[in-house]
């Protein structure tokens, strides 16, 4: 082939490309790995692009007006995403993923993810820009690579990065959907057994955070059987035994100085957490997945009870809260799917009010892994309580919920 037909040809390509990518974004959709096709534009360079959606169904007790009689019944679109990802250099790295937020409200595309990735070797990596600030398992896995479905909208307390849906900088906002700007150096050893992430962000924009301290986070996870594997520093909750035997702890933790309070009465947050993942795929081909998850979090040196009494600022959630659950995946394709029948317990002890406890049951029918699974489920329990540090008393009243739920991804 000449030199001009191999211009010709690639630039056939990149316009292939961008057409390719024009119309995902008129989707509005993007995944939290890379996923979906991917676009040779020579020996070092590539794009990929991938979309995905999640959208649900609830009816809960107790909710629609106070009547005791009646069940809310309410549609969701959670979650439309985009995801792009390129390399422009062996060593160098980019990605782009957008969601839309506040999707229930008509919604809005926003930018999850921008990251420029310098990945050299699997000892050392840094990316730079917006991404996952390292923390549990949970946040790790995200919405689309969670076991369980709806993993956060009855779960354990957010961290200071998941408070706000829109990012702000009026001292009420550390980041949006579990992201944050900043850094991240990651990396693994021992055979990749030892995996950690150490991350420097912005953390709390303006109010109590007045002298601009960095947010610190840091990840560490021990890969006690088979290793896992994941983009980055990223995790899943289930490998639906494609991964083998896998036993693994993780610890983490966050610190911002000023990082909760009010301008005028500042305090510093820590976030500590701990969490486990177990798969076992048994002689019969099924596969038992256990998940567990614990976290202390609390606010020091200020942010007096008077002022948190008074409300307004960045008021974290201090207490302990801890999350389990279990699955099963029978082996036999049932259709074009296998069933996955799952148990959950949710505890959020609150330092400053009463306890919340949520029992859940549910049946997954895994027909591609993550990129394309139904979910149902029964909650029972605290279901009622507002706000997300949980410092206002609970109902006093546990209601049940019923929920389905569709994932596809490609």
């Amino acid at each position: 082939m000449s030199g001009s037909e191999q211009q010709l040809a690639i630039g056939r390509q990149v316009r292939l490309i961008c057409s390719t990518t024009m119309a995902f974004l008129t989707l509005g959709y993007v995944a939290d790995t890379q996923a979906g096709a991917t676009f040779k534009i020579d020996d070092t360079k590539w794009v990929s692009v991938g979309a995905g959606l999640r959208t649900s169904f609830r009816a809960q007790e107790s909710a629609a007006g106070g009547d005791g009689d009646k069940w809310s019944n309410d549609f969701n679109l959670d979650n439309i995403r985009l995801y792009i990802n390129g390399q422009v250099h062996k060593y160098l790295k980019v990605e782009f993923n957008t969601d839309c937020q506040t999707c229930s409200n008509g919604g809005e595309v926003r930018v999850l993810d921008a990251i420029g990735k310098f990945e050299v070797n699997p000892y050392a990596n840094l990316w730079v820009g917006r991404m996952l600030v390292p923390a549990e398992r949970r946040e790790m896995n995200g919405p689309f690579y969670s076991a369980v479905y709806n993993i956060f909208s009855a779960g354990t307390p957010f961290e200071p990065s998941d408070y706000n849906l829109v990012i702000k900088s009026d001292g009420t906002s550390a980041g949006s959907f579990g992201r944050d700007d900043g850094a991240t150096f990651w990396g693994a050893a021992l055979d990749g057994r030892f995996q950690y992430a150490v991350g420097f962000f912005r953390g709390l924009r303006g109010g109590a955070n007045a002298d601009d301290n960095i947010l610190y986070a840091q990840r560490f996870a021990y890969n006690f059987w088979e290793v896992e594997k994941n983009p980055g520093y990223y995790t899943s909750g289930t490998y639906y035994g494609k991964g083998g035997d896998i036993l693994t702890v993780g610890v983490s933790n966050q610190y911002q100085e000023d990082g909760a309070g009010t301008a005028l009465d500042a305090g510093n947050f820590r976030g500590t957490t701990a969490d486990i993942l177990l798969e076992k795929v048994l002689p019969g081909g099924g596969v038992i997945t256990l998940n567990g998850e614990y976290k202390n979090y609390g606010i020091s040196q200020g942010y007096s009870q008077a002022s948190r009494d008074a409300g307004g600022g960045f008021d974290m959630f201090e207490g302990n809260a801890f999350d389990v659950s279990g699955m099963y995946l029978f082996p036999q394709k049932i259709g074009i799917g296998q069933f996955q029948p799952f148990l959950r317990y949710v505890n959020v002890a609150p330092s400053t009010s009463a306890t919340r406890e949520v029992y859940e049951a549910g049946l997954n029918y895994i027909i591609d892994g993550h990129n394309a699974k139904v979910f149902a489920s029964y909650q029972y329990g605290d279901l009622l309580s507002k706000g997300l540090n949980y410092r206002t008393t609970a109902t006093g009243e546990d209601v049940s919920q019923m929920m389905v739920g569709f994932q596809w991804q490609i």
